[in-house]
């Protein structure tokens, strides 16, 4: 490794042409369409039931809320009991389920923990790896649609269902409203798209609900004009920054909205940024360093996460999780099972295209581009592992958004990440 890898103009510089467009706006619109057809966990609001039958409702909770089949472990190393394991599951209010259970819709009003249970109690696998809680599941940013399927039996979660993901969300994070409102809002034009890791509304002291609001990269908020707005927004003027219109929720936990302002030195790009080789770099390049987040913990997010946003700024739909991801039957993918060679890899790999993703069980990452034969990538990652000069093997942490080589790379004592590789997939 060299400094000057960890500069995304290292890599701009060797591509022929960067700013030629991979897809156009339509053929990504015609690509998200293909996903969504042949993804199971990637779902249209707006084609949704509005309300589910007492089975329908109870293998939806099923789904996701399960016993888990190992172990689990509280910080303090004791292990959660039978007993405390099925009191999460009980707290998913199986009581309250009725003949016919009405689907509500709301807005992610606050980024969010998607949750495995109704509950932000932590707890471990047996090793202990207190960076993985095993309860935690995704994360959701304002402004996100969600079908509202059940609430806990504290009435403090909803169980609720994104474009791509079932778990528990905190109900203070959402505001319930009309259905054809809260999904009209995802498609309302002008929008902003956060083209920054994350950013932060303006300091707003005379309304908390839209002051120092942090978004991160993807999230996706209707524009509002100084006409809608006035040349006085909560106190400022927003000739500086952008004007984009906030879910809140009101007194009662109901749908409103106000104008925010995010100020223009921040990176917000007006519309989907194109789908370039050049915004690829770039895009993945602002996560460099961040703390590895394990489903979107640690306010971060882990390797699809990572992905997820990059691809999601410039318009793109991916399933949340590495398998639907690998396995997806979206892009241009090959997949390699236990006869595949190394050398198949190797030759797919050599023609391999700038934001190429690449798939380890559990794990992806994706590819930037090559240095002397060697294929180098940009991950979110959390282990780390190789053999030294010495062929001893070495096993450390990364435990970020890191550049690295991707044959050296070891995955455990005995494979490399080339061994382990099953799918190389191009977003195209």
């Amino acid at each position: 490794m060299q400094e000057q890898y960890l500069e995304p103009e290292f890599w701009l510089q060797r591509l022929e042409h960067p700013d030629a467009l991979v897809m156009t706006a339509d053929e990504i619109a015609a690509f998200n369409q293909r996903s969504y057809a042949v993804q199971d966990e990637m779902v249209y609001l707006s084609e949704h039931p509005t309300q589910l039958s007492a089975a329908e409702l109870h293998d939806k909770i099923d789904a996701i809320s399960s016993l888990p089949g190992y172990p689990r472990f509280y910080a303090n190393g004791e292990q959660a009991t039978a007993e405390q394991l099925a009191g999460y599951r009980n707290a998913a209010n199986f009581d309250a389920i009725q003949a016919t259970n009405p689907v509500r819709f709301g807005l992610v009003v606050k980024r969010s923990a998607m949750r495995t249970f109704p509950t932000l109690d932590k707890l471990y696998s047996d090793d202990l790896d207190f960076d993985i809680d095993r309860f935690q599941e995704t994360g959701v940013f304002p402004g996100m649609p969600l079908a509202i399927l059940h609430t806990s039996t504290d009435g403090e979660w909803y169980l609720a269902q994104s474009y791509h993901y079932l778990a528990w969300v905190q109900a203070k994070d959402v505001a319930i409203g009309p259905r054809e409102e809260v999904l009209s809002f995802a498609e309302k034009e002008p929008f902003a798209i956060v083209a920054e890791a994350k950013v932060e509304t303006n300091y707003t002291p005379s309304f908390a609900p839209v002051s120092d609001v942090q978004l991160d990269m993807s999230t996706r908020l209707p524009l509002l004009s100084a006409a809608e707005t006035g040349h006085d927004v909560h106190g400022q003027n927003p000739f500086a920054s952008y004007t984009v219109q906030l879910p809140i929720r009101d007194a009662n936990g109901d749908l409103a909205f106000s104008p925010a302002l995010i100020a223009r030195h921040h990176d917000v790009h007006v519309g989907y940024l194109p789908y370039t080789e050049a915004n690829v770099i770039n895009q993945a390049f602002k996560f460099l360093g961040e703390r590895y987040g394990w489903g979107h913990d640690y306010n971060a997010r882990d390797c699809t996460g990572f992905v997820l946003e990059v691809y999601r700024s410039m318009g793109i739909d991916m399933p949340r999780n590495s398998s639907q991801q690998g396995y997806g039957s979206y892009g241009e993918t090959v997949v390699y099972d236990e006869n595949s060679s190394n050398e198949e890899k190797l030759e797919r790999l050599a023609a391999a295209k700038v934001g190429d993703l690449i798939y380890l069980p559990g794990h992806v990452v994706m590819y930037i581009g090559e240095i002397d034969g060697q294929p180098y990538v940009i991950h979110d990652v959390h282990g780390l592992s190789y053999r030294d000069a010495e062929d001893q093997h070495y096993e450390g942490t990364l435990n970020g958004v890191s550049v690295t080589p991707l044959i050296d790379l070891g995955f455990g004592a005995n494979d490399t990440y080339l061994d382990r590789i099953y799918a190389i997939k191009s977003v195209r």
